[in-house]
């Protein structure tokens, strides 16, 4: 299959090229948001202090999007990402009056139907999140990492097989709401197999959330996965991520931006190439190393013979050549893992993509 970047311009990609011209004159406010490059902040970025039980006066919890679009704009954010679920009509009309009178953009985080019993509530969703002013929807096929959750390439064909109906399902909703919803690269799809879904979709509502470090977890080194879904870019995870050996394999984690191994601004520069008005929301998440166990039976069990080789000896010269010890945070104590989480995501604002 050739490069997508190499190919003619398709019906698809014409009409999406349209799509993103349109929407610049719409919403003024996402091209004053390329122009300043403010980073948005994915919820995932407050997982210890986001519905948190635990009372702390300095670090309070963040309940609702509500509060997580006021402290975002307090520490400097451009805008947020964060889930939907549960919004009703009034508070959507809270939520755009706020967000617009901040200057600050709405991304929204949706489960897609599985099944034709789905759409009443996925109909729903979207419509009351394109009334709040969400602009993109981002969403992922599978959840859990693909090497914990699959055991086979049957069950990987067949994960397949549902996630490209449940996106057929939704996409009648999203050109009926004029909604784009972008895919995420969770440690589910290959960067070639989310490609294939989207070809065969075909449709200028739906693109890709690039996450810029996921798929290191599925020995693709990063420029790779940005030069193949960079064209379908809609959204984005920026992140940094550090690396050490592991007996399985290898660790990672998320790091403050800048305090990495990723060029960050190579793949921001990709990503304008192709969407001038992409948005990259933060997604800092201060947790314990990932293990990839890589050099496992099991790891391989889904991928048939689909990964070549000299992809596993890429991915551990990297990461024998960038290693180092990975923070972890599971000892700390409540009000030390609140405070560096808050340290982690100012730091990382402070990082500027150009």
């Amino acid at each position: 299959m050739n490069h997508p970047a190499n190919r003619p311009t398709n019906r698809r990609n014409f009409i999406r090229l349209a799509a993103l011209g349109a929407l610049a004159t719409q919403l003024p406010f996402l091209s004053a948001l390329a122009a300043t490059s403010r980073i948005g902040v994915v919820v995932h970025s407050y997982a210890a202090r986001w519905q948190a039980k635990t009372i702390d006066e300095q670090y309070p919890p963040i309940n609702d999007a509500l509060e997580l679009l006021r402290h975002c704009h307090r520490i400097g954010a451009g805008g947020i990402q964060t889930g939907i679920r549960g919004w009703t009509n009034v508070y959507a009309q809270q939520l755009r009056a706020e967000s617009e009178q901040l200057g600050m953009y709405l991304e929204g985080s949706v489960a897609l139907p599985k099944y034709a019993s789905d759409l009443g509530l996925f109909d729903q969703e979207v419509k009351i999140a394109k009334e709040a002013g969400v602009t993109v929807l981002r969403c992922v096929s599978l959840g859990p990492r693909r090497y914990e959750s699959l055991h086979s390439y049957g069950e990987f064909l067949a994960f397949q097989a549902r996630g490209l109906k449940a996106l057929q399902l939704a996409e009648p909703i999203l050109e009926k709401h004029r909604m784009r919803l972008a895919v995420e690269n969770h440690k589910d799809w290959r960067s070639e197999e989310l490609q294939a879904i989207l070809h065969t979709l075909d449709s200028e509502w739906v693109g890709v959330t690039l996450d810029f470090g996921n798929s290191i977890a599925l020995m693709e080194d990063p420029l790779y996965t940005t030069n193949l879904l960079a064209p379908y870019v809609i959204s984005t995870h920026i992140k940094d991520m550090a690396v050490d050996l592991h007996p399985s394999g290898f660790s990672m984690s998320e790091v403050p931006l800048g305090k990495g191994i990723l060029n960050l601004q190579k793949i921001a520069k990709i990503c304008k190439r192709y969407n001038p008005q992409v948005t990259f929301n933060l997604e800092m998440i201060t947790r314990d190393p990932l293990v990839i166990p890589c050099l496992t039976e099991e790891y391989w069990s889904t991928f048939g013979d689909l990964v070549p080789a000299s992809r596993l000896a890429g991915i551990l010269a990297m990461v024998e050549q960038h290693r180092q010890p990975l923070p972890r945070v599971s000892h700390l104590a409540t009000r030390e893992l609140l405070a560096l989480e808050e340290r982690n995501v100012v730091s990382s604002l402070a990082y500027r993509m150009t």
